[in-house]
């Protein structure tokens, strides 16, 4: 019978995560952009939920803004 390996937990550097007006300010954009983007079907921004409270991880939202760009270069 296969044993469940375990998986680390992913560790998060708390300056890292950001608040939906502290990722708008660093991404430069409008605040109702950021949700826009949040409720997206399509190449939704990463983020996740605190409790009620919505946050991004920095690095994820690195990473999804350079597929973003790759995918606007190949067409």
């Amino acid at each position: 019978m296969p044993t469940a390996t375990h998986q680390p937990s992913p560790v998060f550097d708390p300056a890292l995560i950001l608040t939906p007006e502290e990722c708008a300010k660093r991404l430069k954009v409008r605040l109702t952009w950021i949700y826009e983007q949040r409720r997206s079907k399509r190449n939704r921004i990463p983020c996740m939920n605190v409790g009620r409270y919505l946050r991004f991880y920095w690095p994820d939202v690195s990473q999804w803004l350079a597929a973003q760009n790759e995918g606007r270069r190949a067409r």
